[in-house]
């Protein structure tokens, strides 16, 4: 049996949208700042996929909390409602490209690429 390797990229909601972008999904909880809904050239908004309000605060972008941040979040991406959100978000990858989108200055620090790492696996606690 092989492995499906999935396209899955990460990518600030504010950027300008790419043809290669494939499917677009917010995986933040809030909605963007200042970003109309219609610039965001967004195919979904994946509100289930993005860490709870309580670890999103508690984290605060703080660089030295992010290890602590990455933990949790796996641990949240196993409970029933993360688990639909994150299904739904391999099937999209399936289909084709999918770029995950957050408003957070720092990507690669964020819950963007913990989401893009379990799609790509395919398996874990978000099975």
């Amino acid at each position: 049996m092989t492995e499906r390797r999935h396209d899955v990229r990460v990518r600030r909601v504010y950027d300008e949208p790419r043809v290669e972008d494939g499917t677009r999904v917010l995986v933040d909880r809030v909605w963007p700042r200042g970003l109309a809904k219609e610039r965001a050239g967004l195919d979904e908004w994946a509100k289930d996929a993005a860490p709870s309000t309580e670890l999103r605060k508690w984290y605060g972008h703080e660089p030295e909390r992010y290890a602590e941040f990455r933990r949790r979040y796996q641990d949240e991406l196993a409970d029933p409602e993360h688990r639909a959100a994150v299904r739904r978000l391999r099937d999209l990858a399936a289909k084709g490209p999918l770029t995950l989108l957050t408003a957070t200055k720092s990507v690669e620090r964020s819950q963007a690429p913990v989401l893009a790492e379990l799609i790509k696996r395919g398996a874990g606690g978000a099975a």
